[in-house]
């Protein structure tokens, strides 16, 4: 639950607000958008746990893709997340981690190296023992889940200070399907993401079939909660003109309440915060690689362990990935609507497999079935396609820029796929 909970709270909830308001001015609208993220992920999140539990092993979408459908949609699904779907996050949450401490320091030029040197801490501790990585993960975790309630908490007892309401008003339905509106549920869903990450790790924890559903689910319905109590507080609190178009969110409500000083501590704590969601993900992201190592073997490289049975060189490699991004592209909104359409695209193809499965392998043993099934998949599968297609009409060039990643993973795959059936 740790790791689903780091790897949710991260960048997301520190910055999504600011891009929100700058398209979307209601409250209410705001709110609705947060719901319906959440039930996104949960949607999403009962689905993975009757796959995880009935396929318990590393690789998340790689290795569920592989044995539901085929090797090669899998190992597309791999390859997204190989290159970028956990470096690209990574590189983000250490670039916002070096912005909020070198804002909260007075060192605003040391941003850049700020960043690096956590991303390069945060590699180290996964390269160590997994009882090492997991207990740092829960540490962190817990101490970035206490600071965001915290300042939850202070927005609320500062209520007032907001200029927007949360309550419907005229007009409320022309926002909703607007454009903007639509827009804006891209960065909402990028701070839900994170919720498949315990079945990254289904092969390295005691009792699968229970630990994965509970993790996934509970740790989804635990952020929710965390998500729209913490938007609610800096809505009501904090005017809305200081946050619309802004990255820094966390840091600028902090300043609101508690003044430049209070404002620099708590910001300061918001970075290390960070932390946890680049440790999470450097954590879950390179168990695709070492995956893809064992199945292929000219990527059996990435299969090489430590003597602690740790993904050394996968980890390296998605910390390299992550570092290079973090160092070439300075345009954060762009990879967050990238990375949402090829992300999309995988986690959809998953939950269809739910489908695919109860009809294809009814006997397969399922420690855990989906709530509401098929109304839960069926409307995750929905809200995919109308994301997509909003997309594809809004943002046709980050659209095109995911499709050729998925292109070219598709022949990488015909160059390694011979290896695996000599294999």
């Amino acid at each position: 639950m740790a790791l689903v909970v780091g790897n949710m709270v991260g960048v997301g909830v520190f910055t999504s607000l600011g891009w929100q308001l700058a398209s979307v001015p209601s409250g209410f609208a705001i709110i609705v958008l947060w719901v319906l993220g959440g039930i996104y992920a949960l949607c999403g999140a009962l689905c993975y746990a009757e796959l995880g539990s009935a396929l318990p092993r590393c690789g998340g979408e790689y290795h569920l893709l592989s044995a539901t459908y085929h090797p090669a949609v899998g190992f597309l699904s791999g390859w997204i997340s190989l290159t970028v779907g956990f470096a690209a996050p990574v590189a983000i949450a250490a670039r916002l981690f070096g912005q909020y401490l070198g804002q909260a320091s007075g060192f605003e030029g040391a941003a850049v190296p700020l960043a690096v040197a956590m991303l390069l801490a945060v590699t180290a501790a996964q390269l160590w023992k997994l009882r090492f990585g997991g207990g740092f993960q829960i540490v962190f975790t817990a101490l970035k889940f206490a600071l965001v309630l915290g300042l939850a908490i202070a927005g609320l007892a500062h209520a007032g200070g907001g200029t927007v309401s949360l309550a419907p008003a005229a007009g409320e339905w022309d926002i909703i399907l607007s454009g903007g509106f639509a827009v804006s549920l891209f960065y909402v869903n990028y701070a839900y993401s994170g919720w498949n990450a315990a079945s990254y790790i289904g092969g390295e924890v005691r009792r699968p079939a229970r630990s994965v559903p509970l993790a996934l689910v509970g740790g989804t319905l635990l952020v929710t909660a965390l998500y729209l109590l913490v938007n609610v507080a800096f809505l009501v609190s904090t005017p809305a003109d200081k946050m619309a178009g802004r990255e820094e969110v966390g840091l600028i409500v902090a300043g609101h309440l508690f003044g430049a000083q209070g404002g620099a501590l708590v910001g300061g704590l918001i970075a290390f915060g960070l932390i946890s969601a680049a440790s999470a993900m450097t954590w879950a992201g390179p168990r695709v690689g070492q995956m893809l190592g064992q199945d292929y073997p000219r990527l059996a490289v990435l299969a090489r362990t430590n003597r602690h049975g740790i993904p050394v060189v996968a980890i390296l490699l998605q910390s390299g990935v992550a570092l290079i991004l973090l160092l070439a592209v300075s345009e954060l909104e762009q990879i967050v609507r990238y990375l949402e359409f090829v992300l999309n695209l995988s986690l959809a193809a998953t939950v269809a497999g739910v489908f695919w499965l109860r009809r294809r392998r009814p006997d397969l043993p399922r420690p855990y079935r989906c709530i509401g099934y098929p109304i839960t998949p069926l409307l995750f599968l929905a809200m995919a396609a109308y994301l997509e297609w909003r997309l594809l009409r809004e943002h046709p060039w980050e659209s095109a820029c995911g499709v050729a990643t998925v292109a070219l993973g598709g022949m990488v795959y015909l160059w390694i796929r011979g290896s695996r059936d000599r294999a």
